[in-house]
């Protein structure tokens, strides 16, 4: 396992966005809520394990990204896992905290309430994405099935243009500043390829 975050600096990250957006605090990684953006980790991954812990503020929304190809459209180029607090939500959606946004929603919805931290463990390895959540799998995925632009395989619209079964390419992991407070900690990966 790698570590992507030290806990005292933001070496080996990138700030897209108002520079002050993301600080260091009390060893984590903070999204103050300022602007909008994302943050970057060197490096490029393809087929990888990724685990991260989240703690929200209500109604906080934040993604942990992965697989960008171009970061001047990191939402077009790349993967998210949704990052929301939409804890006690019964039947989680396709933007619920543990969905492939707008893709496949989360099969359960384990989060835990605004305050408390969260952990999410993330495995791509080439078509195959599988998600859990506070240690329960809440959502699996097969790219492969993802043939057409804006459309996912059970006929409902999404947003992207690229078809899914096109991102399995080698790219950046960031996460997300969508104008609302949220920290990280304990970020780390293991390359699987």
């Amino acid at each position: 396992w790698k570590l992507l975050f030290n806990g005292k600096d933001l070496t080996g990250w990138t700030v897209a966005g108002e520079k002050d957006s993301w600080v260091v605090e009390d060893g984590t990684l903070h999204c103050t809520g300022k602007g909008h953006g994302m943050i970057y980790a060197d490096g490029t991954y393809k087929n990888f394990e990724l685990k991260i812990d989240f703690k929200l503020t209500p109604k906080a929304n934040s993604g942990v990204f992965f697989r960008i190809w171009d970061k001047s459209d990191p939402v077009q180029t790349g993967i998210e896992v949704q990052v929301l607090d939409s804890y006690g939500k019964e039947k989680p959606s396709k933007h619920d905290c543990g969905s492939l946004y707008d893709v496949q929603e989360p099969s359960k919805n384990p989060l835990h309430p605004p305050g408390e931290w969260n952990s999410y463990h993330i495995i791509c390895k080439d078509t195959q994405i599988v998600v859990y959540l506070n240690g329960e799998k809440v959502n699996e995925v097969d790219l492969s099935r993802w043939t057409e632009p804006y459309r996912n395989p059970d006929g409902t619209p999404n947003k992207f243009k690229y078809p899914y079964n096109q991102m399995t390419r080698p790219g950046v992991i960031a996460l997300q500043n969508h104008g609302n407070k949220v920290w990280y900690r304990n970020i780390k990966v293991k390359s699987l390829d």
